[in-house]
């Protein structure tokens, strides 16, 4: 007589990291901020608005999962920081137990041939994302593309969703789950992100820079804290705003400083909800020339190599 399992028994636990994978503006850190539910990563419709590697966890009843958020795949080539953006997708996209490969489902392009070469690289298995299926006037193009995708490349399921909406989130996360290995968290429970306030607060003022200024400035501009102190009142913080050109400073700072001003005020409140805190914020500017072509200046920056 074989025992029978016990009735009711839980399934064991799963813990494992998850890159999200994908060309510029198809979603990626939309999607990480809806399973995670904050605002973790910065979402403009610029591209290259992600330019670190970023980690959101999700912990339930099922385990819980670490979600990489990566640099969008891109052609563009003419700086040293496009380059590390490409190398820290890349490098990702090899040291994770799940990669998810974010498509928009109204167009595909070169840089999703990309993408799909990189996603032949890893040794586990894959999931293909089809986003914004919400602005498909059709959805039944979609098992045209599910099945050339599906051909293309070597995917354990596909998945389709609109992260603006949280459409498509739960069968997600079910498939996510169902493919991690067994183990433990190994966050705390209470832990949305493994990036420290100062890091988070940074890329909320440069998320409004993006937000706010137009044609190539917001490429040649990164944020770096100076100062970050936690009062038993509120949060003091210290900005530096980098720009790469002289004449890039006076268009960030504006007339009368009307911009640095709106940049400044937005900022300021979106850290205030992420961190739960009243926040005193200082913006100042100043120019560093060529930052964006200079290896050693990227790693004082604290640009992944």
């Amino acid at each position: 007589m074989v025992d029978s399992e016990p009735a009711g028994q839980a399934d064991p636990p799963r813990f494992g990291y998850v890159a999200l994978l994908g060309r510029p503006n198809v979603g990626k850190s939309t999607l990480l901020n809806a399973l995670v539910g904050e605002h973790l990563a910065i979402v403009t419709h610029k591209p290259q608005t992600t330019r670190h590697r970023i980690v959101g966890l999700l912990t339930e009843a099922r385990g819980q999962v670490a979600i990489v958020d990566t640099p969008g795949l891109h052609r563009r080539r003419d700086h040293a920081l496009n380059r590390r953006l490409n190398r820290v997708a890349a490098d990702t996209s090899q040291d994770v137990d799940l990669v998810v490969m974010v498509v928009d489902a109204t167009h595909l392009t070169e840089e999703d041939e990309r993408v799909l070469d990189l996603v032949g690289k890893h040794d586990g298995p894959a999931l293909l994302a089809f986003n914004k299926i919400d602005r498909l006037q059709d959805r039944s193009v979609l098992l045209e593309k599910t099945a050339e995708w599906s051909n293309r490349g070597r995917f354990d399921v596909v998945v389709y969703l609109s992260a603006t909406r949280r459409e498509g989130l739960d069968a997600l996360l079910t498939e996510v789950f169902r493919n991690l290995p067994e183990g433990q968290p190994q966050f705390p429970e209470d832990l949305f992100t493994d990036r420290s306030e100062r890091f988070l607060a940074a890329e909320l003022v440069r998320e409004q820079l993006m937000l706010q200024l137009h044609q190539e400035i917001p490429y040649g501009l990164t944020v770096i804290v100076e100062r970050f102190e936690r009062t038993d009142q509120r949060l003091e913080i210290d900005a530096l705003i980098l720009v790469s050109e002289d004449r890039h400073k006076a268009m960030v700072i504006g007339r009368q400083g009307q911009v640095l001003k709106r940049v400044g005020t937005r900022a300021r409140h979106a850290i205030a909800e992420l961190l739960g805190s009243p926040v005193h914020l200082s913006l100042h500017v100043k120019t560093r020339s060529g930052w964006v072509d200079d290896e050693r200046e990227l790693d004082d920056l604290g640009y992944a190599g």
